[in-house]
Order: C-alpha cells, then structure tokens, then sequence
C-alpha cells in the first residue's frame, strides 16, 4: 500500500472534517462559529505539519494491514486530542482506532478496537456513518443524548478517498444553543401567564385610585398596600424565573469546585433567622462534622438549600421546628446514567408541618404546581422553588428525594456526589 498517498488522503480528511465543522456551526450563533473556526485551524496547522513529514522515517507505516491507527504521527494525535469537540476515527471495519478526549467523556473511556455501534448507541448517528462509508459522502445529523443530562449535538461524518479508508466522526454540542431557544419560549409563556393576574390586580387599583377613591384616604392605602405586595409578588416570580432559566441553560455543564455542605447549610439557615422567628420557627442544623466535601458551585448549593429551608418554615407549623441533617448514602443512591457511581452525602430538611398527600408528591418539582394555592400566595410562594432545587441537583449529578404523609410533615432529600474520599464517623444511610 503507498502509505504517503494514505498520508495524504488522511489530512485532506482532516481538512475536510474541520471544514464540516464550520458548515455546522454557520447558522448557530456568533460563539459556535469561532468555536468551528478554530477547528478548522487546528486541522489546517496539521495539514501543514504532515506535509512536512514527506522525510523518510518521520512518518511509520503500519505494523500490520489492520493497523490504521499508525497513521497517526503524535502531532497529529494531539491536535486532535486538544480539539474541544469530540472526535472519533474508525477503520474500514467500522471499530475505533482513535478517540479524542472529549469523545472519551461522551461515550467513556474504553474505546479502542470497539465497533462503533459498541461505543455510539443512537441509530441516527449509526445510519449518517453507514452512508458515508457506503457513498463516500459527508454525512451531517442531529441527536440527543439523554442521560445522565439530556445533551444535543451536530453529528458530521467524512470518509478518506485513500486507504486504508477511515472513517472520521465529529461531534458539536449545540446543548446550549437549544436550551437558550427552550428557555426563551418557556419564559415568555411562563411569565405571561403567571404576571396576568397581579398585573391586572395592579391596573385595576390604578383605575380606582384615579376614579371614584381618589379623595378617599382610607381606600388609597388599603390599595397601595395591595399593590405593593403584587409588585413584591412579581418581583420574586421575575428573580426566579432568570434564576430557574440560567441553571437549566447551564445544566449540562457540571460544576468544578469543592464546597462544604455541612457549612453552607448553617449559612442558608442563618440567612432565614428572621424568617423563622417571625412564626416562632426553630431552626436546627447537625453538627456535620466528618463530612466529605461535595463537588459543586457555592452560590447554586446556597440556592438550593435556601429553598428547602424556606420551603420548611413556610409549611411547616406556628411554634414548629425545621431540622437539617447530614449523611453518607451508599453508591445505589446514584441516579440511574451517571457514570462513576462512589458514595453520595445526603442533605436532608425536615419540618413539622402538614405533610403532603402521596397523589401530589410526583408534582411538586413542575413549575408554578402547588398544592395549596391560596396559601402559596399568601407566603409569597411563586411555584418554583422546588422546580429550581430539581435543576441544580441534575447539575451537580444528584438527586431530591420527597418523603411525605399527612400530619405527620415532610422531609426533603438531595443526594450529592462527594468530591473526597469519606472520613470515618458519618452516619450511613441504609
């Protein structure tokens, strides 16, 4: 075989590849593009580097026919290796020869040898490599990855007119192009309806504050009352609609930094002091001492355990108590497509109050779902707090847990993956 046309062949390949990242990325947003464009460059730099190679003995021909992954001289393999998109080649039998680190993530790390249709297990992307090795054609399709975060990509396949004939297959995530165009129109429907009501109960008190109650003092401040408290309403339903939308347009990126969750819970319950004490609520937080630290974002974690907080001393009853307590859970607390599995602490927060009927329970993480509505409102409930508690778990790779029966309160679950080893002396779940 004339290893240096297969050479050739390999880098127009490249070149190729990049070209149809580029074409993908042409109609999805300004940062996609300069995203595809650097692609395009790293393969262009390594077009240039392979023609270089042209010296006897800088470029190894195969060990064997079977072999293709050889024709990878190491400049190559870590350009490839460094592109942020995932990649993967694979020989005229359709197994993989190379996968790059950001392929290795999507599909895990054991690649090598494999049939594609081992590693890639969604049938349109199976059927885009099956035409392009049969026609020689690019091949470009989109598809979602469910699990463990629902993700999408851009899918291009290219095939080498030289042999040995690999197969290259280029992945671009599009994830966030997605969720910013779901989160746009679930805002607006959201927001609009949720705003009709206090914006009418607002309009209408402007109306008969410059009618017949103009020169009546007693109704003018009875309806300001009323109309400041639809602004506060609206204004807390606004801050958690951005907040709800920003964590699920990031969900799908998990979070890099270590905090202590024993210690953000004091923190969350300090911050609701003032809440507590206005319904004569106690708030106890466990010691916590010997937790692992959880792998997270501080102002999510802060977030989420205000919620369930706040959620207690809302629920919960006059003179009540709110405990917040810690513990080891074993590996099978792992959600179902989260790779890794290991040992999760479990954040649990508990109140006194009414408990929740066991029909109502699958609901309470919907967005603006109550059970009570009337009293929702009357708290100052917008709905969403559990919806917001939901995302931030997912993104973190955990999970909330509700258990619940009537007149007999509620205990809140998150279940978080530890970040270290854990140390002897927390409490194991069973």
């Amino acid at each position: 075989m004339d290893w240096s046309a297969a050479r050739y062949g390999f880098w127009g390949s490249a070149f190729g590849l990049a070209a149809g990242g580029v074409l993908i990325a042409a109609g999805l947003g300004h940062g996609s593009a300069i995203l595809a464009a650097c692609i395009a460059v790293a393969a262009a730099l390594a077009l240039v580097a392979g023609r270089r190679a042209r010296r006897p003995g800088e470029f190894a021909a195969p060990a064997s026919g079977d072999d293709a992954s050889a024709l990878l001289p190491s400049l190559a393999r870590e350009v490839f290796e460094r592109l942020p998109d995932p990649l993967l080649l694979l020989d005229a039998s359709g197994r993989v020869v190379f996968a790059n680190k950001a392929m290795r993530d999507v599909v895990g790390t054991d690649t090598q040898r494999k049939p594609v249709s081992s590693v890639l297990r969604t049938p349109a992307v199976l059927n885009a490599i099956e035409r392009t090795v049969a026609t020689g054609e690019p091949t470009s399709v989109a598809f979602s990855n469910p699990v463990p975060v629902e993700r999408h990509y851009q899918a291009y396949a290219t095939r080498m007119e030289q042999g040995p004939h690999l197969t290259a297959l280029l992945l671009h995530d599009v994830t966030a192009v997605i969720r910013a165009e779901e989160a746009r129109a679930d805002f607006i429907a959201n927001a609009s309806h949720e705003l009709r009501t206090p914006l009418a109960a607002v309009s209408g008190f402007i109306d008969t504050l410059k009618g017949h109650a103009k020169d009546d003092e007693g109704a003018r401040e009875k309806f300001l009352d009323i109309m400041a408290e639809e602004a506060g309403r609206m204004r807390r339903l606004i801050d958690d609609l951005l907040s709800l939308t920003r964590i699920e347009l990031n969900e799908h990126v998990p979070p890099s930094g270590t905090v202590d969750i024993a210690g953000l819970a004091r923190n969350a319950a300090a911050a609701l002091q003032s809440l507590a004490k206005a319904d004569n609520v106690t708030i106890t937080v466990a010691d916590g001492a010997g937790l692992p630290a959880v792998r997270g974002e501080r102002d999510e974690l802060i977030q989420l355990l205000q919620n369930l907080i706040h959620n207690a001393i809302k629920y919960g009853r006059d003179d009540g108590h709110v405990w917040v307590n810690f513990a080891l859970a074993p590996s099978s607390a792992t959600p179902p497509g989260r790779r890794g599995g290991g040992a999760m602490v479990a954040v649990s927060v508990k109140d006194d109050g009414e408990g929740i009927s066991r029909e109502a329970i699958p609901r309470l993480t919907e967005r603006f779902y109550r059970v009570d509505v009337k009293r929702s409102r009357e708290r100052g409930g917008t709905g969403l707090g559990l919806a917001i508690v939901k995302h931030i778990a997912n993104r973190h790779g955990g999970r909330l847990a509700i258990e619940s029966k009537p007149g007999e309160g509620s205990t809140f679950t998150v279940f978080l993956p530890t970040a270290v080893a854990p140390i002897s002396g927390v409490t194991e779940l069973l």
